[in-house]
């Protein structure tokens, strides 16, 4: 009588274990890449954004064209986990673009301008702050959408079809953009309240 209720408790357990591991496993980890310029990527807008992101429980990848280290314009030193090359839109929940005066060789580079098509079409959250929000200007992404940006590269929003809203942060749907450094804290906050469900 005792063996079997032993037997009865263990296979309950051993049920009630399995099932705890496939909720864990349904529970998936919002996955976030940022991407930064080899030199002169804006500290604070990686390292702030990245750092509400990580707080909110998001998974953060760091791509650049090199897997070297990268250095900020006040001094950060980052070594990518990846390639820009190499990024996949499928793989992340948030493709998100990093400013400073390094960000300008993004613009009219092909393949980020690529990734960031890819993630917006796959209804990824397409994300830039400073002046990045023109390499989404470029690919095409920002036509009829509000936005901001640095205020000298109003312009190239303006015509690209976006409407320039001056803001700290703008949202249009799951494009989020910022435009600048003092925005780092409410842009990484803009994103995370796209990926929590």
């Amino acid at each position: 009588m005792r063996r079997k209720n032993y037997a009865g408790l263990i296979a309950l357990i051993f049920c009630l274990g399995l099932l705890s591991g496939l909720v864990q496993a349904q529970v998936a980890v919002p996955q976030a890449v940022m991407v930064i310029a080899p030199e002169n990527f804006q500290d604070q807008e990686l390292l702030v954004t990245k750092q509400v992101l990580e707080q909110g429980e998001v998974k953060v990848t760091v791509a650049s064209t090199t897997r070297a280290e990268c250095r900020g314009m006040q001094g950060a030193k980052v070594k990518p986990d990846i390639l820009l090359r190499d990024i996949k839109a499928t793989d992340f929940d948030a493709v998100i673009f990093v400013g400073g005066s390094g960000a300008s060789i993004f613009f009219d580079d092909p393949t980020a301008l690529e990734v960031a098509r890819q993630a917006a079409a796959q209804g990824k959250v397409v994300a830039a702050i400073c002046i990045a929000p023109v390499t989404l200007a470029k690919a095409g992404l920002l036509s009829g959408k509000k936005a901001t940006v640095y205020p000298s590269a109003k312009k190239e929003l303006e015509q690209a079809g976006a409407t320039y809203t001056g803001a700290a942060v703008s949202v249009d749907g799951k494009l989020i953009t910022a435009s600048g450094p003092p925005a780092a804290t409410a842009f990484g906050q803009a994103i995370l309240r796209q990926l929590q469900p």
